[in-house]
């Protein structure tokens, strides 16, 4: 598996989303408080963008008339037919042990670590030795 660099992290800050395309694959990336997490962008149930679902929570009930509102933010639902996706795992809330979208690890990395650049400065060790600045070269 190769690494790919998609985004700067400012090009996705916290609660949005961006489509990128990995090796002809789309994929959403949506940046969660900071932490970045990838998925498909096809819905599997028809194909729908996922990127441009409704981002939201998890809505659930223990009893009839008694509601729960969690994880604001971490589920996105299809805009065609409102299938729910886990953004963090990419499993459906419509049926969890079977229906899912792929998701893909996702990293941040500081710029120096990922490449050195194309322009290399040479350097030379400066140090002091008491009142004189010596430079070996």
């Amino acid at each position: 598996m190769s690494r790919h660099v998609v985004a700067t992290v400012a090009e996705i800050p916290p609660g949005r989303r961006k489509l990128v395309m990995v090796k002809g694959r789309p994929i959403a990336i949506f940046n969660l408080d900071g932490d970045f997490f990838g998925l498909f962008n096809l819905c599997p149930h028809q194909g729908g963008s996922l990127c441009d679902g409704i981002v939201t929570g998890l809505l659930q009930s223990s009893e009839p008339g008694v509601f729960s509102y969690s994880r604001k933010g971490e589920i996105v639902r299809c805009p065609w037919h409102g299938w729910e996706f886990d953004i963090r795992t990419g499993k459906s809330y419509c049926d969890p042990s079977r229906i899912r979208t792929r998701a893909y690890q996702v990293d941040t990395a500081a710029g120096a670590t990922l490449i050195e650049g194309p322009y290399v400065a040479e350097t030379v060790s400066v140090r002091v030795e008491e009142d004189y600045v010596v430079i070996d070269a």
